[in-house]
């Protein structure tokens, strides 16, 4: 590596880090860091990615590391999420088909459904077997207690180990293209699924919506909004940083 490279990637570092305090630094200010419950969502999300369990990942020698660097991508996402949450493009259908190049399609179904999955619910020594007992056993009294008026929701908040309960435990919406999903989409109002298996858990779960959309528009034109909004957020953060005072000690790198 040369030493103009090697000091462009040393000003690159510490502009993107400057750019990262100032943002953390917003978010401190308007007291929008993420709750505990979402950091616990973001640590099982990924112990599931990467096919451990939860105390797995807490003996990891590097967990407090993930937990800074988790409560840090959570924390700009939010003050993403702030700052444009009133900026709502407008788009019409012949801007979507002109900008993605698509022409009109039909319309597919798509539904919504609320989860409860648990993987494991006994101390990590317990086999595969006995988890599955103990979680099958749970999911069924649950499932009971739902078929006589518990909510759902309720339910999945205070049992679901996926990152879904903190909205306990909704989807996005699926398209009933898969023997799965069909299989949701024939769910009866308030009918629970059968227990099924998923990602090395187990789960339950409800049919809770249902609309007709074409996809290939519905997804180019989240794309473009994502792509507007993600410039108008970057051009708020380059007003922020033109507004600070910021000296860079370029004889110390």
């Amino acid at each position: 590596m040369n030493v103009a490279s090697s000091y462009n990637e040393k000003i690159d570092i510490v502009n993107r880090q400057i750019d990262l305090l100032l943002q953390l630094n917003i978010v401190n200010e308007l007291g929008i860091e993420p709750e505990n419950e979402e950091i616990n969502g973001a640590l099982i999300q990924l112990a599931q990615n990467n096919r451990i369990s939860l105390s797995e990942l807490k003996s990891h020698p590097q967990f407090t590391l993930f937990v800074e660097q988790i409560i840090e991508t959570l924390s700009v996402i939010k003050l993403e999420q702030f700052i444009t949450k009133d900026f709502k493009p407008e788009l019409s259908e012949n801007e979507i088909l002109l900008n993605c190049r698509i022409e009109k399609s039909t319309g597919v179904k798509q539904i919504k459904i609320a989860q409860i999955i648990i993987s494991e619910i006994l101390d990590s020594d317990s086999s595969k077997s006995e988890q599955k007992n103990a979680v099958v056993g749970l999911l069924e009294k649950l499932t009971i207690h739902i078929s006589k008026g518990a909510s759902f929701e309720a339910l999945a908040k205070l049992h679901s180990q996926h990152p879904s309960y903190y909205n306990g435990g909704l989807s996005e919406w699926l398209n009933v293209n898969t023997p799965n999903i069909e299989m949701f989409d024939s769910l009866e109002d308030g009918e629970v699924s059968k227990i099924y298996e998923t990602d090395g858990a187990w789960a339950i779960a409800m049919k809770v919506d249902e609309r007709y959309i074409n996809p290939v528009m519905e997804s180019c034109k989240q794309q473009i909004k994502n792509q507007e909004s993600q410039t108008y957020y970057l051009q708020w953060l380059k007003e922020l940083r033109d507004s600070a005072y910021i000296e860079i000690y370029t004889d110390k790198l």
